[in-house]
Parts: C-alpha cells; structure tokens; sequence
C-alpha cells in the first residue's frame, strides 16, 4: 500500500498543492513552521476522517479559504482508491471513495492505513489514561469495523446514561437497567477486543524492544480493567453497573466501563509511566508503533505507510538504527528541519522534499 499523489487546496498553509511521492522513503526538510506536519496531518485525515492535532475540522481550512480539498491516490495490492475530502467552514464534511460519496465514516476506515509516529506520541506513555484509550480505539478501528460500531454504540449509550444521571438523580433502577443492559453489551466486546489487541501488541513488541535495545530490555504491555473474569466480559460488566449504580447515581456520573480503562507498559517488570527514563519511555512509543505496523500487516496482507514527524533527532543512534533498518518495505515520509539528523545511506535512497511557505520543491 502506498500513496501516488496528493492534492491539497487551501489546507492549512497550502493554498494549491500537487505532488506525487516515491513507493519508498519521502523526506521532507524545512524550518520550523513552514508546513511539513500540515502535509503529513493531510494524508493522516485521508486514512481515518480525523486529524491527529485537533478536533475542530474548519481549523484546516485555510484562512483566505472557504473550503479545502484533499485529493490522495492510494495504490493497493487489491483495488486502487481515490479518496477525496471536502471540508466546509461551517465544520461540515464530504468524502468519496473511486467517486462514491461515503455517508458513514466506519466506510472510510481501512481504506487506507497509516501509523504515525510524533513527539506528541510520549504522552501515551507518560500522561493519562485518556491517550492510551485513544490510542487503542485508533489502532482498532482501523482494521475493524466491529470494533468502531460498538465504539460508537457505546459512546451513545454512555453519554445518554450520564445525562439521565446528571438530571435525575431519583431515577430508578429499572431505567438505569436498560442502559446497563446496552452497555454491556456494547463494552463487554470492547474490552474483549482491546485485550486481544494488547496482547498482540505485547506479543510483537517483545520482538522489536530487544531489538532495539540490544537484548538488554524485555518489554511487556497489559490491560488494566476492573472485571475479574475476561472470559465473561458482557455478564462482569453488567454485574460492576449495577452494584455501582448508587454511586454513579451519587457522583452523576458511569464511574465504570471501558471508558475508564487503562493499558500499563513495563520494562524488566517495571511501570514506565512512573519509574521509567525519558529514554525508556521514548522507546516504548517507538515499539509500540512499529508492533502496530506488523499487526496491520498480519491482518490486511500489505504495510500501511508511515509517518515520522520530527522524531529522529529527538532519538539516540540505537532508536534511529532501528527505524531506519526496518523501512525499506514500507512507504515511508520523514520531516525534519536538517537532513543531518538522517543517515547518508539513507538520504541516497530517499526522495528530499524541501518545504518553505506552504511550497514544496523535489530536490
């Protein structure tokens, strides 16, 4: 899998953009601010609708613009794609698939996958369980329509459960039980699919944090869930609502489910969140994103491509090593502000892009 060209029109900084890219490694290189992230975001909202940095979709509209349009040939083993996206200023959105339009965004999902790799990333690691939810809902839906319908069900269910809590706290049991009922069934599936998930993630990330680390660390990542019984998610699940459904009354609030879940990574046994270097942390997002890569591939027969931004010069000679050994297969887009922060042998074998002012130019 990888993408032919993109077309941009008044997205971010870029009023008219036409490029087509290399099946390999694309580097972009620049000063600060001139528009790789924008670039790298633009084919980032092509794979799932969404952008990585904010969730306001008429901020990507330029501001001497009505609109913007995102046009991405993608390239595949099985049927080639075109998507096209159309954003409006009043935050409303279009999309086609091969001329198409699609009137769901689950339609979307999969159609083109991406991993994307940035120092936003750490955050995954080192701040709330809000990013590593996150982060699993992502990787999941993107090779999983299941998954992303009972996300949304979810979702729904949750937020009118917690309204109806809010406004009324004398409601009684036999109303709370159709939402408990709805909610297990919806949550039980999550939390079952976001276990397996982890232990995939586990698995792989074994691999490749001993390869990056020369053997010296033994990475490990773990579900962390109230239910006792995983084997019995919807029934658990049900049981926790409904002997907590005082306190949720009490607090206005669903104080248990998939939504207050978390995902703990350790390395030789120990929580990184809380004891782990900088270093450490840093290569447990690394793992983390390159075992998400090989469980796309396992599952969708190709690679998805890519996306490193601004992250190689934040890393030791070991983490680079490592990243630049395993891209050959894989189609893959590099910003940076210098091409020293990238290996000779790897810039020869690389497209350089130099971006300035909402304008790139192939070197």
């Amino acid at each position: 899998m990888y993408i032919k060209y993109l077309k941009l029109r008044n997205f971010r900084n870029y009023k008219n953009l036409d490029i087509e890219f290399s099946k390999g490694v694309n580097i972009f290189t620049g000063d600060n601010a001139q528009g790789k992230t924008n670039l790298l975001e633009s084919i980032y909202y092509c794979s799932i609708g969404k952008s990585p940095r904010t969730n306001k979709d008429k901020e990507l509209i330029n501001w001497e613009g009505k609109e913007t349009y995102i046009e991405a040939y993608i390239e595949k083993k099985s049927l080639d794609k075109n998507i096209e996206i159309k954003i409006f200023k009043e935050g409303k959105k279009g999309i086609n698939i091969n001329s198409i339009k699609v009137n769901k965004l689950s339609q979307l999902m999969g159609v083109f996958n991406v991993v994307m790799f940035s120092p936003e990333d750490l955050k995954i690691v080192k701040e709330s369980p809000v990013f590593r939810r996150k982060f699993l809902d992502i990787e999941l839906c993107k090779f999983s329509k299941k998954y992303y319908f009972n996300l949304v069900q979810y979702n729904k269910n949750l937020n009118e459960r917690n309204t109806l809590l809010k406004r009324w706290r004398d409601c009684n049991d036999d109303i709370l039980e159709v939402y408990d009922r709805q909610l297990s069934k919806y949550g039980g599936i999550i939390i079952d699919m976001r276990n397996k998930y982890i232990k995939r993630l586990s698995e792989k990330g074994k691999v490749i944090h001993k390869d990056i680390t020369s053997g010296a660390e033994d990475i490990e990542f773990k579900y962390i869930t109230p239910l006792e019984d995983l084997n019995k998610t919807e029934d658990n699940l049900f049981e926790i609502l409904k002997i907590n459904r005082k306190n949720d009354i009490d607090r206005g609030t669903t104080l248990y489910g998939p939504h207050r879940d978390d995902f703990v990574t350790r390395i030789n046994g120990i929580n990184v969140r809380n004891f782990g270097s900088q270093g450490q942390q840093k290569t447990s997002v690394l793992t983390m994103k390159f075992a998400s890569l090989e469980i796309i591939k396992e599952i969708i027969g190709e690679y998805p491509v890519l996306l490193l931004d601004d992250v190689l010069s934040e890393l030791d000679a070991n983490r680079q090593r490592y990243i630049l050994g395993s891209i050959n297969k894989i189609q893959t887009f590099i910003t940076c502000t210098g091409i020293d922060d990238i290996k000779k042998d790897s810039q020869d074998k690389a497209c350089l892009f130099v971006v300035k002012n909402g304008k790139v130019i192939m070197t």
